[in-house]
């Protein structure tokens, strides 16, 4: 008869075999982030560019073509990715705030996405390049948090076996504001982008300074793409790929004038390409989804198990129900403030402007000292814009506008004041009302002293960095602050 401790060692070994392969089961969880783009790849329809690595996971895995942010601008959109939730429930939704004096707290039942992955054994971190870096990637966060939700950056110095969850931050459509940027392009890539091949959106004027930013940014985009193969390269070589599940997003649409920090298609539909074990490749879904799904999506993946308060959907789950619509939030940017809420259930958008006295491009020192802007400005003043190329540069806005984007993609003709689409708009409306009451939308409350708060930092920093753009800040800081005296 054996003895006990024979007994025991074999039970041991047998748990550590048991244990050894239920870590080994546990698949991989990768995060591909891409700054300022929209989705301007071959899959997506783009024809003045490849991206043939970007395309493979595609073609392999599920593409969405109905993918939105829940705020069109970096730190709001990613304060909502990394908690699962709306940036508008949480109090993160004025684009960096918190950064001064006053501090944003996360509510109690609030934890991080990396926190539920680390209790659930996986190794967590946040890269700046595929192959990893010395310092961690773009948070952004716009509250107070713990870096140790991050074990690293990179997963090389997991335990041998352990999964891990990676988020991989790419500078994307940033890139092309770099120094000696095409010079870089030609060299790593071996061409640039003619600006003569480029396809403008109809509200853009043909014009040499918006062609060559343009060619520019779909640079960007195939350097991007260069570096996702980068990623699946070394994925394979580690024998890992076909253990690990990858999301790719973007942050938000383009930097230009009607994307980034809009509720238009050019801000806030994003491309979402999920990859990864036992998904049906070259799947299309044309449901309406948001980026904080990829939350509750991959904790689905993961076997852990996702909270009921968690406003992401696992787009996955045996029970997956479709949203009826999808909406995006957009308030203060910077110095500038505004409150515009986007609702789309895929087929028509309806857009909110809280602040429609004030102009489509209220002033804003970020996005003013763009050459594409200061161009768009001087075309304007020359009378050389068209109807639609004058849309983002008048004075005012309406209040509501409402766009068919199926018949009209480039959101040119506001059907709100149709009688045809007022059932439309009266049901949109009501979802944008439902929303608000049922997320509680804190962007109803006025700002008070954070914007102060945020604006001495600001300054400071601009004072430091463009010591010639603090004026141009103060001046339009002085401006928000008289439009909100006129109730404006």
């Amino acid at each position: 008869m054996p003895s006990f401790s024979r007994l025991f060692l074999t039970a041991f070994a047998l748990f550590l075999t048991i244990t050894g392969l239920f870590a080994a089961e546990k698949p991989n969880i990768v995060w591909v982030v891409i700054e300022d783009m929209s989705a301007h790849f071959s899959s997506y329809g783009e024809t003045t560019i490849q991206t043939p690595h970007i395309d493979r996971l595609a073609a392999d895995g599920v593409k969405f073509t109905n993918a939105y942010v829940t705020a069109p601008v970096c730190s709001t959109c990613r304060s909502a990715l990394v908690t699962g939730r709306y940036q508008t429930s949480i109090g993160a939704h004025h684009h960096r705030s918190g950064r001064g004096e006053m501090k944003i707290q996360l509510p109690s039942h609030v934890k991080l996405i990396p926190e539920y992955f680390q209790d659930a054994g996986y190794w967590t971190c946040n890269m700046g390049t595929p192959h990893g870096s010395p310092k961690l990637g773009k948070t952004d966060y716009n509250f107070e948090w713990d870096a140790s939700v991050y074990n690293g950056s990179d997963w090389t110095d997991r335990k041998p076996g352990q999964p891990f969850f990676a988020q991989i931050q790419l500078h994307g459509g940033k890139l092309r504001s770099g120094k000696n940027w095409r010079e870089r392009v030609k060299e790593k890539l071996g061409s640039v982008t003619d600006p003569a091949n480029v396809q403008l959106p109809p509200y853009y004027p043909d014009d040499e300074v918006i062609r060559d930013d343009w060619a520019a940014y779909l640079d960007t985009v195939r350097w991007t793409d260069h570096e996702v193969g980068e990623l699946i390269a070394r994925l394979e070589k580690e024998q890992i790929l076909d253990n690990t599940y990858i999301f790719l997003i973007t942050d938000h649409g383009i930097s230009h004038a009607r994307g980034k920090q809009f509720c238009y298609q050019e801000g806030m539909h994003i491309p979402l390409i999920v990859h990864g074990p036992g998904l049906k490749t070259g799947t299309i879904r044309d449901d309406v989804v948001v980026q904080i799904d990829m939350a509750a999506s991959s904790m689905g993946f993961a076997g852990i198990e996702i909270p009921a308060n968690l406003e992401s959907k696992n787009l996955f789950a045996e029970d997956y129900k479709p949203r009826d619509y999808v909406v995006s939030a957009r308030d203060r940017c910077d110095e500038t403030v505004d409150r515009i809420r986007g609702v789309t259930n895929g087929r028509f958008k309806y857009i909110r402007n809280f602040h429609h006295e004030r102009p489509y491009l209220q002033p804003n020192a970020y996005k003013d000292a763009k050459q594409i802007l200061i161009r768009l400005n001087e075309l304007a003043d020359a009378g050389k814009l068209s109807k639609y190329q004058m849309l983002q540069m008048a004075d005012s806005r309406p209040q509501e506008e409402l766009y068919d984007m199926q018949n009209d993609a480039w959101e040119l003709k506001n059907l709100a004041d149709d009688p045809y689409y007022s059932d439309m708009l009266d049901r949109m409306r009501g979802n944008l009302h439902e929303w608000i009451e049922s997320t509680g939308d804190k962007g109803e409350q006025a700002e008070g002293e954070m914007f102060d708060s945020d604006m001495a930092v600001y300054l400071n920093t601009i004072k430091r960095r463009h010591p010639d753009r603090a004026a141009i800040i103060q001046r339009n800081i002085d401006q928000m602050k008289k439009w909100e005296a006129e109730g404006k």
